[in-house]
């Protein structure tokens, strides 16, 4: 698994990929949450990072499968796959070393807006006027969100050639999973069956850790989400069958 993770690592290090994706992410939360009036903390006069965790997770839908689309898609492409394959090496240990290589890159982009939230803390009046609990739950959140759009992208990477496809099938996907269940809960058809359908859906366990209450039932769910979309890429991938 960690040669797989180091060659992915390196591959994405000595291109332009990585440092795209996360000047792009953070110049965009940056602009979000300081320049545009509409969404600018100095606007609003509250000092929080409510435009981070809420708008961020709609920049990783579109971030995330740009980093993961190449994955496997590139490798089927160019033939270097069954090379893979051959090498003393299982089908999780493949699957896990892509997955930690791109999960690794989202947790990389998150680092650097540590100096938003003490940007935030020193702007707020008292210093330090800030719902610590709030921030550390929603930076937890906001991580394993990127573990569940990373998952989703290995997989549709797996299941195309083309990576613009693989693009296409994981932003369609991650925003079924985020809000896609929330809309589908919303239509005043289901009765008392539209929390259940509600909660099969991201945003409703994500804005729930964003309070600051790291619940055993939100974590286990993001980690069975991660664990079933991994599990389907070690179907696909043992079927032999792309």
């Amino acid at each position: 698994m960690f040669e797989i993770l180091r060659k992915e690592l390196n591959g994405f290090l000595s291109s332009l990929i990585a440092y795209i994706v996360i000047s792009v992410f953070l110049t965009g939360i940056g602009l979000l949450m300081w320049v545009f009036p509409e969404t600018s903390v100095l606007e609003y006069g509250y000092a929080d990072m409510e435009t981070l965790f809420a708008l961020g997770p709609y920049v990783f839908m579109f971030l995330i499968p740009a980093i993961t689309m190449r994955m496997f898609a590139e490798e089927k492409k160019a033939g270097t796959i069954e090379l893979l394959l051959t090498k003393p090496l299982t089908d999780w240990q493949i699957i896990l070393g892509k997955y930690f290589s791109g999960f690794l890159l989202v947790l990389f982009a998150l680092i650097p807006t540590l100096v938003y939230y003490y940007t935030i803390y020193q702007l707020g009046n008292p210093v330090g006027n800030v719902d610590t609990a709030g921030v550390v739950g929603s930076y937890i959140g906001l991580a394993l969100l990127g573990g569940v759009f990373t998952s989703i992208g290995v997989f549709s990477s797996l299941i195309t050639t083309n990576q613009i496809v693989s693009f296409i099938i994981a932003v369609f996907l991650c925003f079924i999973f985020y809000t896609g269940f929330e809309s589908l809960a919303s239509i005043n058809v289901w009765g008392a069956a539209s929390l259940f359908l509600e909660q099969l859906g991201i945003v409703y366990h994500y804005r729930a850790m964003s309070k600051g209450l790291l619940d055993t039932r939100n974590l286990i769910y993001f980690l069975s989400v991660i664990g079933v979309m991994l599990m389907f890429t070690k179907f696909i991938l043992g079927s032999r069958r792309w």
